[in-house]
């Protein structure tokens, strides 16, 4: 591991303006970026620890929704009463991610920074325009089983990890941060994540030293709320498909409210909102899965490996869809 600063903030402000220096990094619960630095894929000459900043609250915002802290650990998150109670997605998505330890140290902020877990981006001695831009991405005819299918670019196929950021993508998280110069901005989750297309070293919108503070989940949307989530064994591993829904089926079996959200399939969590529409207001028959999965998995590309990630996700799609019809599911409270 190479030498680098490391210094602790007291406040949100100072610790974005300590972090506004190249190659600084913040350090909360470390689970993936110490794991980066001892492989020297990342190699930050500073660390600034906001372990101190009181951002550990999780409270409740006017319009009945979520304001979560950065530092509010995942476990936390995940057993919280009102998460349980009204965003049952979010806690099942967490639980489906790591282990109990590392949840016990992962902290919300963190969990939408997590990096890829391509097998050619940990291995530094091989090309990636991820880690080294512009050497090239050997995974596209490589070892590629467990990268994404959608989303992707003749530059990078990495897959997005994170199973919360998946949930969150599904119900319209708002990400709150402070900059450098004190100013704050509002990012939603679905336009924080920037598509490889021939930059993949910019995975996010960030701009140097701006550091997420909360997180704010909008008021509770009514439905059956369920995350699948297939990956090669039960626990610690990362997903090969996923997908968080809260679907609202009325008395006639018909489908009022759909969203949809996956994971493993692409580059960045993955929504599609036209999918959503042509699945809302019918009875959620095979012909109509069918279009909606074909409309999922217009732009899918497999390199191999992975061509099997989509005939899954049709699967996976059906089964989601069919279990709320049948009342399977946990129901939030609206």
């Amino acid at each position: 591991m190479k030498r680098f600063e490391y210094s602790r903030a007291d406040v949100p402000e100072q610790a974005a303006i300590s972090a506004n220096v190249k190659d600084a990094s913040f350090i909360a619960g470390g689970t993936n970026l110490l794991d980066l630095m001892k492989l020297e894929i990342e190699t930050p000459i500073k660390l600034v620890d906001i372990t101190r900043l009181a951002l550990e609250q999780v409270e409740t915002t006017a319009d009945g929704g979520l304001r979560i802290g950065t530092l509010v650990t995942n476990s936390d998150l995940a057993a919280h009463p009102k998460v349980i109670a009204n965003y049952p997605v979010l806690s099942r998505a967490i639980l489906a991610g790591a282990t109990g330890q590392l949840r016990n140290k992962a902290t919300t902020g963190g969990n939408f920074l997590q990096r890829t877990r391509c097998y050619y981006f940990y291995q530094t001695d091989s090309a990636c325009n991820k880690r080294e831009p512009g050497t090239g991405c050997p995974a596209i005819n490589g070892e590629n089983r467990t990268l994404a299918i959608l989303g992707t670019s003749d530059a990078c196929i990495a897959q997005h990890p994170s199973d919360m950021a998946v949930a969150m993508r599904l119900l319209d998280a708002t990400i709150e941060t402070v900059k450098a110069d004190g100013s704050t901005r509002a990012i939603n989750v679905k336009d924080f994540y920037c598509l490889p297309k021939d930059t993949p070293h910019i995975e996010n919108v960030l701009e140097a030293g701006e550091l997420i503070t909360h997180v704010v989940l909008p008021a509770p949307v009514k439905g059956i709320h369920t995350y699948d989530k297939v990956r090669d064994r039960a626990s610690y591993a990362f997903a090969l498909v996923s997908c968080a829904a809260v679907i609202d089926v009325d008395d006639s079996g018909n489908l009022n409210t759909v969203r949809l959200a996956f994971g493993g399939i692409g580059t960045e969590p993955w929504r599609n909102e036209a999918v959503e529409t042509l699945l809302t207001d019918t009875d959620g028959n095979s012909e109509v899965i069918s279009q909606a999965a074909d409309l999922l998995l217009n732009d899918a590309k497999g390199n191999g490996q992975n061509d099997f990630k989509i005939p899954l996700t049709r699967r996976l799609l059906k089964q989601v869809i069919q279990r709320a019809i049948a009342g399977e599911g946990a129901q939030s409270c609206h």
